[in-house]
């Protein structure tokens, strides 16, 4: 397939783009900065023309939730760099003669909200908090590609494992210096997803039309926020002995840390009645291989 990547530079970005062309997709990213980008790239004032010889399109684009404190200017740039890209891909697809067959547009687990000890999976009513906010109306504009016809996965992404980035890239200076712990009291749920996972499965719900709708990029086993550190810490040879209290992080990182003391339980049910096979199904595995 020719496939057109929004976001294909970032640290999930350039994975999936790595694995599209791996998979023998030909791969044409969209950025701000095209000659930069290795392979064949295009402007976004170029997409309405690329998008006519695009079968599909992967859309990750988004300014990074954790790149600074929750500003009323930061959270406006969050919520208008995912809804205004996803807006402007769609109406491309839309106004497009031939148009794409299928649209991958990324969401997150943010869209349920804070749900303490509660099983959710794609069925499950969307939550409350400024994640939830976020998610969906960007998940309301891909969905907008389904009146022509195309097929739309809306993939909520939860918390994505590698070693040279996102979240876990964070975690593990502290924990290599000896001063890692729980956040918290620990109790919370982490539903995470190895970015070997989140290619697979975009590779696959290319190739699958049994993928559509809301699609839970987690892992099949969620684990509590005390079980990811220890974890974390056997795979280093650390403790995860010096927890981080709740009062510090909310007067380091303000209202963002909620998203680090409450959690979501997700499920991928989804993924699993189509039959997706897990590279890394549980957590210790995952942080293994994306430390080695």
């Amino acid at each position: 397939m020719r496939v057109l990547v929004t976001g294909g530079t970032g640290f999930i970005g350039g994975a999936v783009c790595h694995a599209l062309r791996g998979a023998g997709h030909a791969v044409t990213v969209v950025s701000r900065e095209p000659g930069q980008v290795s392979g064949d790239a295009v402007r976004w004032d170029a997409v309405p023309q690329a998008i006519r010889t695009a079968d599909a399109v992967v859309n990750l684009a988004g300014e990074s939730i954790a790149s600074g404190r929750w500003s009323a200017a930061r959270k406006a740039a969050i919520l208008q760099s995912r809804v205004e890209a996803t807006r402007a891909v769609v109406d491309a697809a839309r106004a497009a003669k031939p148009r794409p067959r299928i649209l991958i547009s990324a969401s997150a687990v943010g869209y349920y909200g804070a749900r303490g000890d509660e099983a959710l999976d794609e069925t499950s009513a969307p939550g409350a908090g400024f994640l939830t906010e976020v998610c969906r109306p960007w998940e309301d504009e891909a969905s907008r590609a389904e009146a022509v016809g195309m097929r739309v996965v809306r993939l909520r992404l939860g918390m994505v494992l590698a070693g040279d980035g996102g979240a876990l890239g964070r975690m593990l200076p502290p924990f290599r210096a000896f001063v890692g712990g729980r956040l918290g009291d620990g109790e919370q749920w982490v539903s995470w997803i190895h970015r070997g996972d989140v290619t697979g499965l975009v590779v696959d719900a290319l190739a699958n039309d049994g993928y559509h709708g809301a699609v839970n990029a987690t892992a099949p086993q969620p684990v509590r926020n005390r079980d990811f550190v220890a974890a974390l810490g056997r795979v280093l040879a650390r403790p995860a002995a010096i927890p981080v209290p709740a009062v510090v992080l909310r007067l380091a990182l303000g209202e963002m840390a909620d998203v680090l003391l409450t959690g979501q339980r997700v499920f991928p049910r989804a993924a699993e009645r189509v039959g997706y096979r897990w590279q890394y199904p549980e957590v210790l595995g995952a942080l293994r291989a994306s430390v080695r």
